[in-house]
């Protein structure tokens, strides 16, 4: 008597990689602190006002009140986010202004999606 089972769909997407290619300890450096400056909600919100704004960008001055903190806290989590390349300052006179580095999010997003 032939008895075949089917293969168990849950078992088998448990064990699927997410991914094709390991990690370089120096891309996993990088990717870690992508993921950890965005998992923060007031720097997620950051993103999202500047994401949404006509050109694209928005200055310090800008960001304040909608997000409802000081411009020295805003400032801080803006600097986090250049710093994990997510963002890009560029001064103007006394003000900075911050925009989205192109594909920075996407790149992001590319690592854990399956190939």
């Amino acid at each position: 008597m032939n008895t075949q089972t089917a293969p168990d769909p849950v078992a088998e997407s448990c064990c699927t990689p997410l991914v094709t290619e390991v990690l370089s300890a120096e891309d996993a450096q990088r990717f870690a602190q992508l993921l950890k400056a965005v998992a923060e909600p007031t720097r997620l919100r950051l993103v999202s006002l500047i994401a949404a704004q006509e050109h694209k960008e928005a200055c310090v001055c800008d960001l304040t009140e909608p997000i409802g903190l000081g411009q020295p806290t805003v400032s801080h989590h803006l600097k986090i986010l250049v710093d994990a390349g997510i963002l890009h300052r560029e001064k103007r006179g006394v003000w900075a202004y911050y925009s989205i580095v192109p594909g920075a999010l996407e790149r992001a997003a590319a690592v854990l999606a399956p190939r």
